[in-house]
């Protein structure tokens, strides 16, 4: 199961999983918590400034609930392909 998750409300989710065409849960979480708890968020670097914000991360979980591997600082080009050699 594939699931993304973002601070951005669940109206701008809905309208950019039908502008991308995307087949899988887009989730809100715009206290959070999720993504602190998973460490992806907090300082990154954007146009050579220091800002918080969401650290484009994959994480592959296991069956049993794990994280069995994370994948930081994700580029959007090719990434799917190396996912998909990990599992």
């Amino acid at each position: 199961m594939v699931l993304g998750i973002s601070k951005d409300t669940v109206e701008s989710h809905k309208k950019f999983k039908k502008k991308h065409g995307l087949n899988f849960p887009l989730l809100a979480d715009p206290d959070l918590k999720v993504l602190k708890a998973y460490g992806a968020w907090g300082k990154k670097m954007m146009y050579g400034k220091e800002v918080k914000g969401t650290s484009r991360t994959t994480y592959i979980i296991n069956e049993k609930g794990n994280i069995a591997k994370v994948f930081p600082k994700v580029k959007v080009k090719g990434h799917i392909q190396e996912v998909l050699e990990s599992l």
